[in-house]
């Protein structure tokens, strides 16, 4: 959905050599920005000569363009070379930096450059274009040759969109990286981020250009504290990573930290994942809240890692970084093993997944799932048990309800054998719906 603003604004030729604004307003909930201006530069005329017709154009105006978002910063400017640019959170017309498109007064930067004695009329428009929820898949957790990976950022980003993926957070052991220094991939986000590494425990820091200051170092549970605080005032979503992984397990306590999603699934299900799972799930049962995430902590290539192996998948509002990390945090996401693998829709009225509804007016999930193998079992998960709702005759899809007896929560599961005679694992995890009383 789209919205256009036009307006006209006339400059006298006493303001050449100038440059003001000319302010907008932009509403909630927009995702990009086009801007468009158009006046007579070259006016044509005619001079009828005894043998022809000679046509002049000469350059009588010059105006020039730029952009200055709601907090007084310039977002980007381009002379009079270009007559359209487009920014968006990301990626921009050149000239002009990846911004986020939050509301409030932006203002056109005019330069009036030349100026024809009569004046000049320049016509803008504005085209905004609305956000929409949509599902996108991504990574998480994955690492660049920055820290131990093998890959540069190119690389990974291309490799992103070879595999599927709409996203990927670039999470290297204790380094920062500017958003400025990463790749522009069409259909590929990428989101700045850190694997805080720390020999008690890691946990990435997504989003933020420089969570703290100073060294990543921490000697003391206070100093750790610290980073963790720092991280949640500049805006980090805060993941626990691979809690139960055994030369890598997190052993801070988490109830003194401050934190946005646990990471359940890391790389190839495995019993540290399975035991990841378990404690999220006592969260759960004890009424916290807590989204849980998941990523492969991506390094190279191996027979079972891979790029998007888990993926996370996220119903965000567009695919801007600061959109998608929301969904994290509001847990409306699930994770599937694969950018291939089975895909979920979960509701109950008008609750979404991670959301919350009134048990006693809406008890019934709905439930739609997607890209199903013949034997898959799709269960849900309550705080009071797991039930089996329906097993894959054959590839497919389905659609199904389930009715809630009490108030709680309620998760779905999607298990799958991987291979003849290996055990039933999640081929899919999804965060829960919240029943209240």
């Amino acid at each position: 959905m789209q919205e256009k603003l036009q307006f006209n604004i006339h400059i006298e030729r006493s303001q050449q050599g100038t440059y003001f604004t000319v302010p907008f307003q932009v509403t909630e909930e927009v995702q990009s920005l086009t801007l468009e201006y158009e006046y007579p530069r070259r006016p044509q005329s005619n001079q009828v000569l005894a043998n022809g017709v000679f046509t002049a154009r000469p350059e009588v105006n010059i105006i020039d363009l730029g952009l200055i978002a709601p907090d007084g910063a310039q977002v980007g400017a381009s002379g009079s070379d270009k007559t359209r640019i487009r920014v968006s959170e990301t990626g921009s017309t050149p000239g002009y930096r990846p911004w986020r498109i939050d509301p409030g007064e932006w203002q056109i930067l005019v330069g009036a450059y030349k100026v024809a004695p009569e004046g000049v009329t320049v016509q803008y428009t504005v085209t905004l274009e609305r956000k929409a929820v949509r599902l996108l898949k991504g990574d998480l957790h994955t690492h660049t040759l920055a820290s131990d990976g093998v890959h540069t950022l190119d690389e990974l980003a291309f490799k992103a969109r070879r595999s599927g993926l709409d996203f990927i957070a670039i999470t290297d052991h204790n380094q920062m990286i500017s958003p400025d220094a990463l790749p522009q991939i069409d259909g590929v986000t990428m989101i700045p981020g850190i694997e805080w590494t720390h020999y008690q425990g890691h946990a990435n820091f997504l989003g933020s250009a420089r969570p703290y200051d100073g060294s990543f170092a921490a000697n003391t549970p206070e100093e750790a504290r610290r980073r963790f605080q720092s991280a949640r005032e500049r805006g980090a979503t805060i993941t626990i990573n691979h809690p139960y992984e055994e030369n890598y397990g997190f052993h801070f306590d988490l109830n003194e930290l401050p934190f946005d999603a646990y990471e359940i699934w890391n790389g190839p299900m495995r019993e540290a994942n399975l035991r990841a799972v378990a404690a999220w799930h006592q969260m759960l049962c004890a009424g916290q809240k807590v989204p849980a995430c998941g990523g492969s902590d991506y390094h190279r290539d191996t027979p079972f890692i891979f790029l998007g192996g888990p993926t996370m998948c996220v119903y965000a509002n567009s695919n801007g970084p600061s959109d998608i990390l929301e969904a994290v945090r509001r847990g409306r996401s699930f994770i599937t093993f694969a950018p291939d693998g089975p895909l979920l829709n979960l509701s109950a009225g008008d609750a979404p997944l991670g959301g919350s509804v009134k048990w006693e007016e809406h008890p019934e999930l709905q439930i739609s799932a997607e890209n199903l193998k013949a034997g898959d079992t799709v269960r849900v998960v309550t705080g009071a048990r797991a039930d089996l709702l329906f097993q894959a005759p054959a590839d497919g899809e389905v659609e199904l309800t389930c009715r809630m007896e009490s108030p709680g929560f309620a998760r779905i599961e999607i298990l799958r054998a991987f291979l003849p005679g290996l055990p039933m694992l999640p081929a899919l995890l999804s965060n829960p719906i919240y029943f209240e009383k």
